[in-house]
């Protein structure tokens, strides 16, 4: 059973369209764990499109009352300010992200080349430092999975975009495979597995066939458009229970 983080970003890129505070985003974080989330997920980018860096300790106390057993996640590019609001907050568990902070979203993973070791690998230190499990955001490519084992970190979050593409266009067996072979080497060199981008209802049973040891699975973007359709609550329930399938 996969424990679902709820990404609230796209909650606030709505509320960020108006200058009223709505929808609030500390009561969607509340609805999400009442509904059966066992965590939350942001990324507080530097330009502030969706959660802002104010939201963060403020979703902290919202979960308070949860934590340990329900996680805060917070993802984000391994900077000096991503580490401030890691310090601040003290989340569980950190997910490092190696896109700029301008880029659109995070659409690959880390390769942990030379240059991007020399980057993640001392950020993963002072992080753990702090008591946060870290996390690299990768690709599904098995090749990947020695490095991130020599940088330190305590495991992956593999992209799933690729995937949730694929399963649109009903051709997703072979990334599927590269998911699941990814996942075994992971699990099997002691590394936490966790996976997200674009995942749904429709995409997630098959997911979970292939990765029956999945951790943890942070979805935002389609459960708050089924959510259009299904109401919060509801949806965030079908999500949890789609994991725990």
């Amino acid at each position: 059973m996969a424990r679902l983080s709820v990404n609230l970003n796209k909650i606030a890129l709505l509320r960020n369209s108006r200058r009223t505070g709505v929808p609030d985003v500390c009561h969607f974080g509340r609805l999400a764990l009442q509904a059966g989330a066992r965590g939350l997920t942001v990324h507080p980018r530097p330009d502030e499109r969706h959660i802002r860096g104010s939201d963060v300790p403020m979703l902290a106390e919202v979960m308070r009352p949860y934590r340990p057993a329900m996680e805060f996640n917070i993802e984000g590019y391994p900077d000096d300010r991503l580490l401030t609001i890691l310090r601040d907050t003290r989340p569980e568990q950190a997910t490092l992200v190696p896109d700029a902070p301008e880029a659109f979203t995070s659409e690959e993973g880390w390769k942990l080349d030379p240059v991007e070791a020399a980057l993640a690998t001392p950020a993963i230190a002072a992080m753990k430092a702090l008591g946060c499990r870290v996390i690299l955001f990768i690709d599904p490519d098995p090749v990947v999975i020695a490095r991130v084992v020599q940088s330190g970190a305590d495991g992956v979050e593999i992209y799933t975009g690729a995937y949730a593409a694929a399963f649109h266009n009903g051709g997703h067996a072979a990334i599927l495979d590269q998911i699941a072979e990814t996942a075994l080497r992971a699990r099997d060199s002691g590394l936490v597995v966790n996976a997200g981008h674009d995942l749904n209802l429709l995409n997630i049973p098959e997911l979970m066939r292939a990765v029956p040891f999945l951790a943890e699975a942070s979805i935002g973007h389609e459960l708050t458009a089924d959510a259009l359709e299904m109401g919060f609550a509801a949806t965030v329930a079908a999500y949890a229970k789609a994991l725990g399938a």
